[in-house]
Formats: C-alpha cells, sequence, structure tokens
C-alpha cells in the first residue's frame, strides 16, 4: 500500500496543490450577489475554462449540493449546502476576535481610545476597550454597563429596535439625567434614532459625562441585524464639533469593516437563503444523501 509523506505545506506549498479543487474554487468565486445566476457560457467565459470542463464540474457540483440548476433556465446558482456551511464558519466568529484588530486601528488612526459594546436590559456592556496613547483618558471599564440613552454606543444599539422596544425599554429602565445635555424624554430620543439610522453614526455630546464627547456607529451581522456597536471618544479639547464629522467617517469605516467580516454584505442572500431552507420539507433529502442514494 502506498503512504503519504507529511511534510509541511509551507515549505513545499506547490506539491499539494491540486488543479481540480483549484477549479472548483474558480468556479464557485464567480457568483457574485449581482450574478447570482450564470450559466454554463457565462461561467466558461469568467474563467476560462473550456465549456466541457465547466459542464463537468457543474454536473458535480451540483449533484453534492454546492450548486443548484434552475429546471427552466438551465442556470447555475449557489446552493443551500454553500448556506449551511457558510453558517458554520459564522457561527465559529468570534466577535471579540475579529473586533480588536479593527478597534486598535481605530484608535491609531483616531488617536482616541476606542470601545466594543453589546446591548443588555437598557444598558451599552463595554466588553472590548483600547486606550489611546494620550495624557488625557476615558475613565470607562470593561464588563461595566452604561446607560444607553445617554452614550453613542448605546443610542447606536437602540436605533436598530422599533420605536415601540425603545419605548418599553426607556420605561422599565428609566431615563436618569446626568449631565445638562442628557436626552430624558423617550419621543426626542425616537428623533434622535432615527437621525443615527439615516446618517449611520452616533454622537455622545457630553451626555454622560461632562468634557467628554464619544461617536459610535453599528457592527451588522450575516442576517443583517445591529449586534453590537463600536466607537471612540475623548475630551471635547481634542474630539471638538469640528472634527466629529472626520472621526465618524473612520468610526464608519470600522463599523463596515468589521460588519463585513461577519457577513452582512451577504446578508440580502442569506435572507433569500434561509427563506428557501424554512420552505424545505424535512421530507426532502439532503443533496449529499440523495448523491449517496444514487451510487
Amino acid at each position: 500500500m502506498a503512504t503519504i509523506a507529511h511534510t509541511d505545506t509551507a515549505v513545499a506549498p506547490g506539491r499539494y496543490r491540486i488543479q481540480a479543487v483549484e477549479r472548483v474554487g474558480v468556479i464557485l468565486d464567480v457568483f457574485t450577489p449581482e450574478e447570482p445566476e450564470l450559466g454554463v457560457t457565462d461561467i466558461a467565459e469568467r474563467t476560462g475554462l473550456h465549456k466541457s470542463t465547466v459542464h463537468r464540474f457543474l454536473v458535480n457540483l451540483e449533484a453534492v449540493g454546492f450548486l443548484e440548476r434552475d429546471a427552466r433556465s438551465q442556470r447555475y446558482r449557489l446552493g443551500l449546502r454553500m448556506f449551511e456551511m457558510g453558517g458554520i464558519v459564522l457561527e465559529q466568529m468570534s466577535l471579540w476576535d475579529e473586533a480588536l484588530p479593527f478597534l486598535e486601528r481605530l484608535v491609531v488612526e483616531s488617536g482616541e481610545t476606542g470601545h466594543l459594546a453589546v446591548l443588555e436590559r437598557g444598558e451599552a456592556i463595554y466588553i472590548e476597550k483600547v486606550e489611546a496613547r494620550r495624557a488625557l483618558r476615558i475613565p470607562s471599564a470593561m464588563g461595566r454597563g452604561y446607560p444607553a440613552h445617554a452614550t453613542s454606543l448605546g443610542k447606536v444599539l437602540l436605533s436598530d429596535l422599533p420605536d415601540a422596544e425603545v419605548r418599553e425599554t426607556m420605561d422599565a429602565h428609566g431615563m436618569v439625567s446626568y449631565t445638562r445635555t442628557t436626552i430624558t424624554d423617550v419621543e426626542r430620543l425616537l428623533v434622535e434614532l432615527a437621525v443615527i439610522r439615516d446618517r449611520g453614526y452616533a454622537v455622545d455630546d457630553e451626555e454622560y459625562d461632562e468634557g467628554l464627547r464619544c461617536v459610535g456607529a453599528p457592527i451588522r451581522d450575516h442576517t443583517g441585524r445591529v449586534v453590537a456597536a463600536l466607537g471612540i471618544g475623548g475630551p471635547v479639547t481634542r474630539v471638538t464639533p469640528a472634527r466629529v464629522d472626520d472621526l465618524a467617517r473612520l468610526v464608519i469605516a470600522a463599523g463596515n469593516g468589521l460588519s463585513r467580516r461577519l457577513g452582512t454584505s451577504q446578508s440580502g442572500a442569506y435572507a433569500r437563503a434561509a427563506s428557501r431552507v424554512r420552505a424545505t420539507t424535512s421530507s426532502t433529502p439532503r443533496p449529499s444523501a440523495a448523491l449517496r442514494a444514487t451510487r
């Protein structure tokens, strides 16, 4: 019996490259949100492979559920098996691990302290903090809850909720006044949340701590839902009103980058695929099971 010698693939990766596997990757990569369905000729043109070669791969990829073929148009699209595998990847991704590089880069670019927060019982719970190397720092603590109505990250998190749920949350937890600029009226808060949804970021203008100004933006997961918020803050002497727009661009860019890592750019495709999964009855065999049954 032949044996396979185990060596470090980093030393000689070319020895382990398999053309057929690479071609599968090339074929799957041509499907995009803009072109979710393609015919054999389309795929051949985009990959540079011969039509007969493409056809053989498509037949096999369909058999294992990686692709589906429309019975009428004969065009191919990514299959539910790809959706299932993508879900496994997303479940394995840690928000903390994925967020830290974006937060660290944001702190370097802005020169201000960065935070990551999630919403829990009407509070923005700070789950990560990266300090700026400046003399004046923000007196915040990881693991501590801050009032959602009075902080930039909290308002970002509230902005994804229906108005009725925001009202319920504020009724349950109250709207304490911390400074002269704290929003303490729920209707005024709802107006502020609508502005935040429209422009894509929130500002805490000395609403929790006098002398501090903060800017936050949303982080969305593969469903498009806001699951966290990240942002920066600093003393008003540094985070001036004139500087807010530039800082907001940095914060939004970091939030968008992290959201893409969590799969939000595929949220529309996820929703469509999810509806198809729900429409699939338990009696419908999985592609892999169907393939085994034909062997």
